[in-house]
């Protein structure tokens, strides 16, 4: 019998070529579509599961009270990994990290500059990284030890065997190196090139160690003995700060997940609520939605042709075939089709796969010896050949053959509702879609365009290293850079512009309210800062070389004034640190963060001598940028030869705090676009059955004088209607769905009718379009064709 039923679904396959066609173009698309996304969603729900311990281990979080909201953030001090290893029974290990810094690493005359960690010991005993070689069982155990990964060893040392060798870090500390480790898989969150002993960081930064439990400026990672010591541990540690500092340390602790650290990053009052999980599952629903898409799509364009299929049907009941069989002939032929869609599907994702990836600017391959990528499209091919071939091959086998053979008459009233209800569905998605990627888009665009309080347009920073950590050096590369033309101003920040972090609590003035703590942004700043970066003075001065004794001086912006409550900020002396400052002038606000919340409070100092941090150069425009650069890059390598020339812009990092929304825009633009072209050919299968049920109808009304005009008006209307209703209904899900979506910004758009009426257009031209390749196919057919036999 699955023979019989073989032979019979290929020769309809085969004869049926157009329609068989379309049906596994769109079954093709549909899957290739939710393949794709389903490969990201794996990618992304893969971070950090690498490891062999990863279900145990987590990031040790702080609650920190300010500003009237709560702050969790993955920075501890340093004093917490000894002490919880020590102390605490759950606890198997911890281990201390520095956060990613870029450092020169270089052997002989190759010199680069990568991202490098320090670390403990016990970091590589949680983290099973994979060794290629050297020290596996006690590495950095030795100050002066360095772990490569296999990318940076190869750059390096290129075909020599690094182990043993001497590289030095920053031109200056002279490293063996211990051990090659594998490349970091891409889905890692922490992420470095070169890792280094903990002590090594203590020896260079003494600051380090001296460091109490107020300071928070490293990673702690922790490893439970198993994931149900969660909460006991937690319950524990919560008061640890309040322990060991002192009672006006309020901050509290906490373990978070760190397979859960990229997903669920997003925290409100001390617990996550979220992060780019949301994203996940706005993808998942859209993958799911495309695959129901393609599926409808697949019944519509089935039970469009039924009526030629009606006669076999009747003879093969009249033969003796029972409605189990047929059902299960028509079920074959669906996952045939589901079974040859998904072949053509797999070839389309691999071909758009580099694509995707260069669009993501991530590495997604097909995992070929994962049994769960084959059971998943196993999976695939069996969930859209049932439910794809479910309702015709339930509709065709109800046929009756007595009334078949003797002249077929449609069950009209339900099969079109049905029909009618899937394509309502199709476009329901559709409008809901294109909403969606309008809002998008028009939030994107107005966080882009809103005001960020400096000129971010032909301004460039690059980090201050080498021989540029010196006062006098920078001094001099800046008379030269203003000298030859290439710039107009330069200055100094303590670190990139558009950078977060670094913040202190620790500053007091009069009327504040000791037992509430205001968390600051601190930076330091050189001379020439308002004119080079472009932002403004609202009140004072700022640092100058004419009063060099501004040692204990400081600037504040509008929002710290704002929140100090200062009437007359300037010349107001405060509590910095250990010091006393005074207030000499207000700078506007300028974001440094996220540009989608408000500018936090934020206090500037007179960049220390010799400190280094980040060089801000305004490009002279009336010069060629081209030879800007040049010139720049000729500086800086004549005064710092030993280090490449690091200079970026600062609109395209300031353009990556965008990447999100980017991402989420493309994708819903893309697979939109996809989800939408599926919907169009389950109408023009719609149109197919409606064209054919009425053929003698739009003859007659020919014969009887109806123009092309006429006819079109006819056979469209009904589909307007259709795509009308289904717009009706996607508006209010739309709308719950953006709105839910924006109020996670704190500066959004108000949700206007622009959508709606770009959503509504395009659907209906769409539908319009669509209908009317078979509406005017109909329209202009001879109507003798249809009417000879009657």
């Amino acid at each position: 019998m699955f023979r019989l039923n073989l032979k019979i679904a290929l020769r309809n396959l085969w004869k049926n070529k157009g329609f068989s066609l379309i049906n596994i173009g769109g079954l093709a698309l549909g899957l290739a579509s939710c393949m794709l996304l389903l490969l990201y969603i794996s990618y992304e729900f893969g971070f950090d599961k690498q490891f062999k311990n990863y279900s145990t281990t987590y990031v040790a979080h702080t609650n920190m009270k300010a500003n009237d909201k709560v702050h969790s953030w993955a920075w501890t001090p340093g004093l917490l990994a000894p002490e919880l290893k020590e102390k605490y029974a759950g606890i198997v290990n911890a281990a201390r990290s520095s956060y990613p810094f870029q450092q020169l690493i270089s052997y002989k005359d190759i010199k680069i500059k990568n991202r490098g960690l320090f670390v403990d010991p016990s970091f590589l005993e949680i983290l099973d990284y994979k060794f290629l070689s050297g020290d596996a069982v006690s590495p950095l155990k030795d100050i002066n030890s360095v772990i490569l990964t296999q990318s940076l060893s190869r750059k390096l040392f290129v075909n020599e065997n690094p182990v043993g060798k001497i590289v030095k870090l920053d031109n200056k500390d002279g490293l063996k190196v211990e051990a090659v480790i594998a490349d970091l898989p891409a889905n890692s969150s922490i992420r470095f090139d070169y890792l280094m002993p903990w002590k090594l960081n203590e020896k260079k930064n003494e600051w380090v160690s001296k460091q109490g439990w107020g300071s928070n400026f490293c990673l702690t990672l922790v490893q439970l003995q198993n994931s149900n010591l969660l909460n006991r541990v937690n319950a524990e540690v919560k008061n640890i700060y309040k322990t060991h500092d002192n009672e006006s340390n309020t901050n509290e602790l906490f373990l978070h997940p760190l397979s859960k650290w990229h997903l669920y990053d997003e925290f409100e009052n001390g617990v996550t609520v979220g992060g780019k999980i949301g994203q996940l599952e706005i993808f998942f629903m859209l993958a799911i939605c495309i695959l129901l898409i393609a599926c409808v799509n697949f019944m519509n364009l089935s039970t469009a042709r039924s009526e030629k299929r009606a006669k076999e049907v009747g003879v093969r009941k009249a033969i003796g075939s029972s409605r189990k069989s047929l059902i299960a002939q028509f079920i074959l032929e669906s996952t045939l089709l589901s079974l040859i869609g998904t072949i053509v599907a797999f070839t389309l994702v691999e071909i758009s796969l580099p694509y995707f990836n260069n669009l993501l600017n991530i590495t997604l391959i097909i995992q070929y010896n994962d049994w769960r990528y084959w059971a998943t499209l196993i999976g695939l091919v069996l969930f859209t050949g049932l439910l794809a071939g479910s309702y015709p091959a339930f509709y065709l086998s109800s046929f009756e053959p007595v009334k078949v053979l003797k002249g077929f008459s449609f069950k009209a009233g339900s099969a079109i509702s049905i029909r009618k209800v899937l394509v309502v569905s199709q476009f329901v998605f559709a409008a809901s879609l294109i909403v969606c990627t309008v809002v998008i888009y028009q939030q994107l665009n107005y966080i882009k365009n809103k005001p960020i309080g400096y000129n971010q347009g032909n301004l460039i920073q690059m980090a201050a290293m080498g021989n540029l950590t010196s006062s006098k050096k920078i001094d001099l590369l800046k008379t030269q850079l203003i000298k030859s033309g290439a710039a107009q101003n330069v200055s100094l920040l303590s670190m990139n512009i558009d950078e977060g972090g670094n913040n202190t609590s620790d500053i007091n003035w009069h009327g504040k309210n000791p037992n509430e703590k205001v968390l600051f942004n601190q930076r330091g700043i050189g001379y020439d800062f308002i004119a080079t970066t472009g932002t403004k003075m609202i009140e004072g001065r700022e640092f100058d070389i004419e009063f060099p004794g501004d040692s204990n001086k400081v600037l504040i912006n509008e929002a710290a004034v704002k929140i100090m409550g200062l009437k007359n900020p300037v010349g107001t002396v405060i509590d910095y640190g250990e010091s006393k400052s005074t207030i000499i002038g207000v700078m506007k606000d300028f974001v440094a963060e996220s540009p989608y919340q408000k500018v936090a409070p934020m206090i500037f100092n007179r960049i220390y001598k010799d400190e280094g941090g980040v060089i801000l150069i305004r490009l002279n425009e009336a010069q060629n940028i081209s030879t800007s650069l040049a010139q720049i890059d000729a500086l800086v390598k004549a005064i710092n030869p030993d280090y490449p020339v690091d200079r970026r812009f600062v609109g395209d990092s300031f353009e990556e705090k965008f990447q999100n929304e980017k991402l989420l825009g493309t994708l819903s633009n893309w697979f939109g676009g996809f989800a939408i072209f599926i919907s169009c050919l389950g109408l023009l299968g719609l149109a197919l059955f409606m064209a054919e049920q009425r053929k003698k109808e739009i003859s007659i009304r020919k014969v009887l004088g109806a123009s092309t005009a006429n006819i079109l008006t006819l056979l469209n209307k009904d589909f307007i209607k259709l795509v009308a209703i289904a717009n009706v209904i996607a508006f209010p899900l739309a709308y719950i769905i953006i709105n839910k979506w924006l109020s996670g910004y704190e500066y959004r758009i108000s949700v206007s009718v622009l959508p709606f009426i770009v959503a509504i257009s395009l659907s209906v031209i769409i539908a319009i379009l669509t209908v009317s390749i078979q509406s005017v196919k109909v329209a202009k057919a001879n109507p003798i064709d249809a009417l000879k036999y009657e």
